[in-house]
């Protein structure tokens, strides 16, 4: 159809009609005129509705199943996502509980040694300064923090600061072979220089050769000057080997650090030192020693010893001799039985011999009858 003056005037009164349509439709509710004629409508096209809905339907219903698959993988997928989120919660709980307790561990080692300090977390490793051993901590210059400040956490010595930034900055850790500290030990006050060796223990020069030392001895810092970079009594380790004094000047010892390197996540930057030195009394507590066990040691005297053995030797042959006796019994009972039949025999044999003597008497006598007879 081209695009005419009568065919855009036909179109605009279509448009019309089907307006004043829709109006006197919807002004005359129930009872509106064009009702019959809807009817009408439902009645012819209803049947073709029902066919094209029924050759639809299943293009409609699969195209529905992409949609709801589309909708149950995102739920699925929001699931998933929650139960992450829940494991994450789970595990970030445990690894607060972890903190707050190295927290209060730091906390209660800065109140023994009366250190001010501010906490910070670890964020990086000395990848970023280098090959050296060091960490980057989140806090820096606009939080009070500079350079050569003492580094501790709730184990011991960690480092002291080399470089500050405005809001992060550098700790250069107490095993690097670059890091020296002032020591002493604990009790004998025995002064030397630990240096850092990587993840093997501290090397300690003793300024004294001849010093005594043994393993399980304790170090803390001495301090320096102005407690920069090191404030006094901060538990740096234990000996754990004395290398055999020379005759040199100096001594040679290797101390276990109570950090652990590897690990660390809260430290604390000294900002305030102490007013006196705290000593020994950052250290921690040694662990009780076990008590001995009770032993009880027996002494027999010789005679006792002879005389308990004549004992259980006279208690053993008087029991031995019991069952030699009981297991006699029968036998001499039957022995007695036995001469008990030989005696009853040798009665018999008596009576029988008597009379044989009797009648040896009567004819003695019948024959000596017989001798006086012929006299």
């Amino acid at each position: 159809m081209r695009d005419t003056r009568e065919s855009r005037l036909l179109l605009v009164l279509l448009i019309a009609i089907a307006f004043a349509l829709i109006t006197v439709d919807i002004r005359g509710g129930e009872d509106s005129p064009v009702d019959g004629a809807r009817q009408a409508a439902a009645t012819v096209f209803g049947p073709v509705e029902n066919g094209v809905a029924a050759a639809v339907d299943p293009v409609g219903n699969a195209i529905g199943a992409v949609r709801d698959s589309g909708r149950r993988h995102d739920r699925i997928s929001a699931l998933e996502r929650e139960n992450a989120e829940l494991k994450a919660r789970l595990g970030s709980d445990d690894r607060n509980r972890s903190r707050a307790r190295e927290l209060d561990k730091m906390l209660k080692k800065a109140g023994a040694g009366q250190y001010g300090i501010k906490g910070a977390e670890v964020i990086a490793i000395g990848a970023a300064q280098g090959f050296s051993w060091t960490v980057t901590i989140d806090i820096g210059s606009r939080e009070g923090i500079q350079r050569d400040m003492t580094v501790l956490n709730g184990d011991g010595l960690v480092g002291r600061v080399t470089t500050v930034g405005p809001h992060t900055a550098t700790v250069l850790l107490a095993n690097d072979p670059d890091f020296t500290v002032g020591t002493r030990m604990e009790k004998t006050d025995e002064l030397g220089f630990a240096t850092g060796q990587g993840d093997r223990p501290l090397a300690v020069q003793l300024l004294n050769g001849k010093a005594k030392v043994k393993k399980g001895d304790r170090l803390v810092t001495f301090g320096s000057q102005a407690s920069k970079p090191f404030v006094p009594g901060v538990p740096i380790g234990e000996v754990v080997r004395v290398d055999p004094s020379g005759g040199d000047l100096t001594r040679t010892i290797y101390v276990n650090p109570y950090v652990g390197f590897s690990k660390l996540d809260i430290v604390g930057v000294v900002v305030e030192a102490p007013r006196t030195d705290p000593r020994d009394t950052v250290l921690p507590a040694k662990p009780a020693a076990p008590k001995p066990t009770p032993t009880v040691t027996v002494t027999v005297t010789p005679g006792q010893n002879d005389a308990q053995g004549n004992d259980q030797t006279e208690t053993q042959n008087g029991r031995t001799d019991e069952l030699q006796n009981d297991q006699n019994t029968p036998q001499n009972d039957q022995n007695s039985n036995q001469g008990d039949q030989n005696t009853a025999q040798n009665d018999q044999n008596g009576v029988n011999n008597g009379q044989t003597q009797g009648t040896g008497r009567t004819d003695g006598q019948a024959q000596g009858d017989g001798q006086n007879d012929q006299q």
